[in-house]
């Protein structure tokens, strides 16, 4: 149905009853049908579908208690759970998965990764690793987190596959080390053969805004086999740009703030410690605000 034909329909023109490609337009006296679904599609106005979501959902990455709490507050979607950030994240230990998982009422995804380094595993470290997935598994976490590569830079699918499959029904992240690989395209491909779920990246970058063209070109070769999740260097001030550059499911933050920006050391700690960070809930909600505007 052309506009023409429409508007002489509506008005009363006489147009009693026709068939234009699948449309069919009857008028009677007491009943008048019209079938707008063929309508929009003949339409020439009508626009195409789009995959991209409405707005990302927001992953926190927290190693306590307290800042899992936080981030439920905030208004993030899930947590990934990790203990030693200072070594880009290890697993946590059972007792405070239990907490996290009893405490808040968001997803938790619990990186699973025996030590810091590469992300080449031994047997006996790939053995550690399903044993704790099974664990995080009885905890009820939602979702697990890890990534292999083998010793020429290419994701190690047989090994992948195997710590997937026991994880299920639990979601999969295949993290970071997808950085790490020398083809990122093959790695792609071989992270979606593994069964993963979600796939955390930077574009092979230290951060993900100095590569938003090559994360943005993995989203549109991935289409819905995987979700990607952009990762690294996250801020309030820069998430939304982010977001509109690459067409992300998500986004994944830390936030962090370090405490005592002086200088100085906390009491208590010893003098070779670590700096001390915090999450702080009004950042949470303003990251939040910025990706659902």
């Amino acid at each position: 149905m052309n506009v023409g034909e429409y508007r002489a329909f509506v008005k009363g023109r006489g147009i009693a009853n026709f068939n234009r490609g699948g449309t069919s337009v009857s008028s009677a006296k007491g009943a008048t049908t019209v079938c707008w679904k063929s309508m929009l599609v003949h339409a020439p106005t009508a626009p195409a579908p789009s995959s991209r979501v409405l707005a990302p959902a927001l992953e926190l990455c927290v190693e306590t208690l307290t800042n899992a709490a936080i981030a439920a507050r905030g208004g993030a979607d899930r947590v990934e759970l990790c203990a030693g950030l200072a070594d880009g994240g290890v697993t946590p230990s059972l007792g405070l998965l239990e907490e996290v998982v009893a405490s808040i009422a968001i997803p938790v995804h619990c990186m699973i990764r025996p030590r810091g380094g590469d992300f080449c595993y031994s047997a006996g470290e790939l053995r550690a690793m399903k044993r704790d997935i099974a664990l995080a598994k009885s905890s009820g976490a939602a979702g697990v987190v890890f990534g292999i590569l083998t010793r020429d830079g290419a994701v190690d699918v047989p090994a992948t596959r195997r710590l997937v499959e026991a994880a299920r029904p639990m979601r999969v992240t295949f993290h970071r080390a997808f950085d790490a690989a020398v083809d990122l395209n093959a790695a792609l491909e071989d992270v979606i053969a593994s069964g993963a779920d979600l796939l955390l990246t930077s574009g092979g970058a230290e951060r993900i805004s100095e590569a938003t063209d090559i994360v943005a070109r993995l989203v549109k070769r991935a289409r819905t086999r995987i979700e990607i999740m952009g990762g690294s260097g996250v801020r309030i001030q820069n998430a939304a740009a982010l977001y509109e550059a690459t067409g992300v499911a998500a986004l994944h933050a830390s936030l962090r703030h370090r405490l005592c920006a002086d200088g100085r050391k906390p009491m208590y700690v010893l003098p070779d410690a670590p700096p001390a960070y915090e999450l702080r809930e009004e950042d949470v909600r303003a990251l939040a605000a910025a990706l659902r505007r």
